[in-house]
């Protein structure tokens, strides 16, 4: 049973002309094959463990919320209380007091019922019924000891139990020791969950140690399996003669790599030419990695399962073993690699207008890192034009080429946000000595026009071949969420344009090109940007709303991410007429789970990222409790500001702190207003704070408000700059 079957029968059943029907007449409506009803049936059971159907007592097939009842995720509190936020888009989560949890614990998926309805002004409260799925096995926290037992207090503060643990399942953890604790026996009435420590992985406050606590929290794997290892060194071993011979040689082209200075796994380089017609011929070529991870071998089995390299400021969790990511697949200079190359011609407005892809051996001819070949687009360096005097004149070509590409990408509406990223400085001892804007120069963009291009060319070509592929979506905003756009924007003057239920990105552009250099331009990006659905993988092809394109997939990157290594097999046995009807039923449900799976690791390994980021900000802001800052209010809440300074870094000023005045929420304006003074704050404001506490523990930094600024001193110098 695919997925695709799975949406048919929530989609006939939360109809809202739908009667309740048996699962036999259910069999019947979707014409199941006799053969293939007991596992029909099997489908439905396994549906309704999952919560996403209910049968009632004469077996007919319904919706939770047909029965009454709510289904979703518990996001549990830390004062105990929690709320279930449902399944179904747009509708509001179910407060849950704390003494009508029944033992859920936090993410756990569970069925509640509706105790209390929603009035206008108050969300409605229920109580949990069922726990679908427990979601979180093992915790990672810090170990208490006492004389007969002992307990764990999770990292995570939503998770909001402490965990016994009997002195017998200790194994060797002791006082203010992070371990890893599995539970073994679920919370229950006045009872708290109980566990076993099954890794200890030091002492508190240790930078190993809490960066470790964060990977194991998310369940990132990092050693690779020894059979793993093993059938690397193998593959990265063998004789490439005979696959060199049968492949495109592109080895006598000006072949060259463009990347971070520290990165060690290069899997794209470029070639670049003008023609004689004025058009551009360019070339982007992948490593080759499925040549060495074969489908079901141990290596692609732990590349799906991890579907994803991490990386956490000075520490890389690899998707693929090191002998080939930073190895036999990296395009590393003067060697022969093996390639994927989407060789493309492109006309002077950005067109490609003739393209070919091939299996393919390459031989890179120089390793550039972003920050030379910016220095010599930006700033003429003579010194590295000479070291690079190979390639210079391909660096001028690809500049223009990467400009007409922007252009032609503005100009159909791609949606750019311009929100500074946070680059974490580390010195010897791995303690933060800076932290400052990532800068995004012309060698940066340039690679990145000429990955988009080639991303697009590849995945409208297998579109109209329809062949099961993986696609890179990014589906139009809901009518709902533009509806509250709309409202927000209109309170700074602004309009959008259009139907709302089928916006336009250019719709969108045309708002960030209008608010740019305002006093709301973070304001209104701010809320623009959480209006967006997340991207994720897909073997449907919707489009990508933020770039404006009809057709987009992830090709470039397969030494760090599965679902280009999964392009690169498709492509692969495209090319040698491989794809009888058999092979394509099987790649269906192949791209569907590798999507799905994708799509997961991918958020794991963002969350991840960001709590490893938080930590390294709360350390090194830990020395400047009492300091004075400028920043900008980048979120507001029921329970306070979020402030961001200049150098990223982010603190909570607390409504219940702000002594002046009682300060009232506003959520269709996200700001706050002081009921007697009527002083507002909203996102984009420019405030005076003092750092006032950091919780290294919980990641968290709490601002004390001086005062709101009306004009910042970081705007008078931007003024001054112009």
């Amino acid at each position: 049973m695919t997925e695709q079957l799975r949406e048919q029968i929530l989609g006939l059943i939360t109809d809202a002309h739908y009667s309740p029907l048996k699962k036999e007449e259910l069999a019947q409506i979707f014409n199941i094959h006799p053969v293939e009803i007991p596992m029909f049936y099997n489908y439905l059971e396994e549906l309704e463990e999952d919560g996403y159907i209910v049968k009632t007592k004469k077996g007919k097939v319904m919706t939770p919320n047909q029965m009454g009842l709510f289904v979703g995720k518990f996001v549990a509190h830390r004062k105990g209380f929690g709320f279930v936020e449902s399944d179904e888009e747009f509708t509001q989560d179910l407060f849950i007091p704390a003494c009508d949890i029944n033992g859920a614990l936090h993410n756990d998926r569970v069925m509640a019922e509706v105790v209390v309805p929603a009035t206008e002004d108050k969300r409605a409260e229920g109580k949990i019924v069922d726990i679908i799925k427990r979601e979180v096995t093992k915790v990672v926290g810090l170990f208490q000891e006492n004389k007969s037992f002992g307990f764990v207090v999770s990292d995570d503060k939503k998770f909001n139990q402490d965990i016994f643990i009997p002195k017998r399942s200790f194994n060797g953890a002791k006082k203010d020791d992070k371990v890893v604790c599995e539970i073994t026996i679920w919370p229950q009435e006045n009872r708290k969950p109980e566990g076993k420590i099954i890794e200890v992985l030091g002492k508190k406050g240790e930078r190993g140690v809490e960066i470790d606590s964060i990977i194991r929290a998310h369940g990132l794997p990092e050693e690779f399996p020894k059979k793993v290892v093993d059938e690397a060194n193998h593959v990265a071993e063998q004789d490439l003669g005979d696959e060199i011979a049968r492949r495109v040689d592109l080895r006598d082209l000006n072949i060259f790599t463009i990347d971070g200075e520290d990165a060690k796994d290069l899997d794209d380089a470029i070639s670049i030419e003008k023609l004689d017609n004025g058009n551009y011929k360019l070339g982007v070529h992948i490593a080759d990695v499925t040549h060495y991870v074969r489908e079901k071998s141990k290596l692609d089995k732990e590349a799906l399962k991890r579907a994803t390299s991490v990386y956490l400021v000075d520490k890389v969790i690899p998707m693929l073993p090191r002998q080939l990511s930073n190895g036999v697949c990296s395009l590393n200079p003067f060697e022969d690699k093996l390639t994927l190359s989407c060789i493309m011609e492109i006309d002077e407005k950005g067109n490609v207008v003739k393209y070919d892809i091939c299996e393919s051996v390459i031989n890179s001819k120089a390793r550039m890192t972003y920050t030379e070949v910016s220095d010599i687009l930006e700033k003429d360096d003579e010194k590295l034009k000479q070291t690079f005097a190979n390639q210079v004149n391909e660096f001028v070509i690809a500049e223009k080429l990467a400009r007409t590409l922007m252009k032609r990408r503005e100009s159909r509406g791609a949606i750019n946000f311009d929100f500074p990223e946070a680059k974490i400085i580390l010195n010897g001892e791995g303690e933060v000595v800076d932290i400052k804007h990532y800068e995004r120069r012309i060698s940066n963009k340039m690679i990145e026009e000429f990955m988009l291009v080639s991303n697009e060319t590849i995945a409208e070509h297998f579109f109209w071949l329809q062949l099961p592929f993986v696609y890179r979506i990014h589906e139009t905003p809901s009518a709902e969420k533009m509806e509250d756009l709309k409202k927000f924007i209109a309170t700074y003057g602004y309009t959008i344009k259009g139907d709302l239920e089928d916006i336009h990105p250019k719709e969108m552009q045309n708002i960030i090109e209008k608010i740019k250099g305002t006093k709301e331009e973070e304001s209104i990006s701010t809320i623009m940007l959480r209006s967006m659905k997340q991207a994720k993988y897909s073997p449907t092809c919707v489009g990508h709303f933020g770039l404006a394109a009809k057709y987009y997939c992830h090709f470039t990157s397969p030494i760090r991410r599965y679902p280009d290594l999964q392009i690169h097999r498709i492509i692969k046995e495209q090319l040698n007429n491989k794809l009888n009807n058999k092979r394509q039923e099987q790649l269906a449900n192949i791209v569907e789970y590798a999507s799905t799976q994708s799509s997961e690791r991918e958020r794991a390994a963002e969350l991840a990222e960001r709590d490893v980021h938080d930590f390294y900000k709360a350390m090194y802001m830990l020395d400047k409790v009492g300091e004075e800052f400028e920043g900008v209010v980048s979120s507001v809440t029921s329970f306070g500001m979020f402030i961001e300074l200049e150098n990223t870094v982010e603190g909570l000023v607390r409504l219940a702190n702000m002594r002046d005045d009682y300060y009232n929420y506003n959520q269709e304006t996200y700001s706050i207003m002081g009921e007697r003074t009527k002083k507002t704050f909203r996102i984009g404001d420019t405030v005076k704070i003092k750092v006032e506490n950091v919780n290294v523990d919980f990641r968290e930094i709490d601002f004390k408000l001086i005062e709101k600024l009306e004009e910042s001193h970081i705007e008078e110098d931007l003024k001054s700059d112009k």
